[in-house]
């Protein structure tokens, strides 16, 4: 009798954790299918030819990447959308994070040297000032584009955790890579070569 309550018990926590999981995956991906304050986070529309469940916006490999716009620090208008066809690397950074510094000399470097568009997205509401952010791209000589996250909104959309956190996305829009934490020059070039 006590064997038949155990099994009872373990088969309805299992049942329980399988549902949490699955509720708690499908509120994360209506999260980010929000419209938000200061940043428009939206899917692209499917191109012709390919069926809807090809075109899954999500986070993870194979994903189409969420849309989103963001103004530079210039006060230009920036949608990840104006890149299709171009293999993006969408990095979250700040100035005050060590990883970070130690990672846009090479982020720098693979910009100059690969066919590759950075997105370099401040988490801007974590600096002191905006002008802390204009120093710093002046410091490192930063010549890719430098995204003021302003209200977090995208930053929250991409469930950024860890700092830097890169998003490789490939010319169809799908993310191919996820870095939780800073690269070198030769795993971004690993990575990038591994994309059309």
């Amino acid at each position: 009798m006590k064997k038949i309550i155990f099994i009872i018990v373990i088969v309805g926590m299992l049942g329980y954790a399988t549902y949490e999981f699955i509720s708690s995956k499908d509120e994360a991906s209506e999260e980010i299918k929000e419209n938000t304050g200061g940043a428009m986070i939206t899917s692209p529309a499917p191109d012709q030819g390919e069926t809807q469940n090809s075109m899954n916006t999500g986070l993870t490999k194979g994903d189409v990447a969420p849309d989103f716009s963001l103004k530079t620090l210039d006060g230009e208008t920036v949608h990840l959308s104006d890149f299709k066809g171009k293999r993006v690397l969408v990095n979250f950074w700040a100035t005050w994070c060590p990883p970070c510094r130690a990672e846009i000399p090479d982020l720098q470097k693979l910009y100059n040297k690969k066919d590759v568009t950075i997105l370099a997205v401040n988490l801007t509401a974590s600096e002191k000032n905006e002008a802390t952010v204009s120093d710093f791209v002046q410091e490192f000589e930063m010549s890719f584009p430098v995204l003021k996250d302003v209200d977090e909104d995208v930053s929250t959309a991409y469930q950024v955790r860890a700092y830097p956190t890169s998003y490789m996305i490939d010319s169809k829009g799908r993310i191919q890579f996820v870095a939780l934490g800073a690269m070198n020059y030769d795993q971004m070039v690993q990575e990038l070569e591994k994309m059309k």
